[in-house]
């Protein structure tokens, strides 16, 4: 009786410490996460720009130069988007179209990547600062990274194309006050 008593207490103790330790998805993730950052994509959890989106979602991001920033635009594939959007290519919808046409360098990669990227895959974002993905990692490091050269082609050709110029602050020409 004694043995089966400290058996149990054994496993009461032990039982939380199986828990903590990491199922094969959270593995795989891990490894997908550290693989992709060390090719120099930023990768958060973050709430995507979708309506009635509840939670946090993966973001890997490709940054612009700081002096070179990028047009902003978002594409929405089909299933998370309202049929009163704008259809663009291969089931994406543009929610936010850009100002300007995208560079015709441009166009290829970005349509490319929409016909490649995986089902759950939901957004395609463009800020004036990142490049942005927003997807669900179904993928394993090997497979994603076979997208890396269209994302950083992809980034690469929208440098330099922001709708709004880089604005410098105002400077006044300030003249000395007269004393009185």
């Amino acid at each position: 009786m004694v043995w089966l008593i400290i058996i149990f207490i054994l496993l009461f103790v032990i039982s939380p410490v199986m828990w903590l330790k990491p199922n094969p998805r959270q593995k795989r993730q891990q490894s997908l996460r550290s693989h992709i950052a060390k090719q120099g994509v930023v990768i958060k959890m973050e709430k995507p720009p979708l309506h009635h989106f509840k939670g946090l979602m993966p973001a890997y991001r490709w940054r612009y130069p700081h002096d070179e920033q990028g047009p902003d635009f978002l594409l929405v594939r089909n299933s998370h988007a309202s049929e009163a959007l704008e259809p663009y290519y291969a089931g994406w919808r543009w929610r936010i179209a850009p100002l300007r046409p995208l560079p015709e360098a441009a166009i290829s990669p970005l349509k490319s990547l929409l016909e490649r990227l995986p089902q759950d895959a939901l957004v395609v974002q463009s800020t004036s600062h990142t490049l942005t993905l927003w997807w669900w990692e179904s993928q394993t490091a090997e497979r994603f990274t076979t997208y890396l050269p269209e994302f950083q082609k992809l980034r690469d050709a929208l440098r330099g194309c922001a709708d709004l110029p880089n604005k410098k602050p105002l400077v006044v020409n300030e003249r000395p006050r007269r004393r009185y």
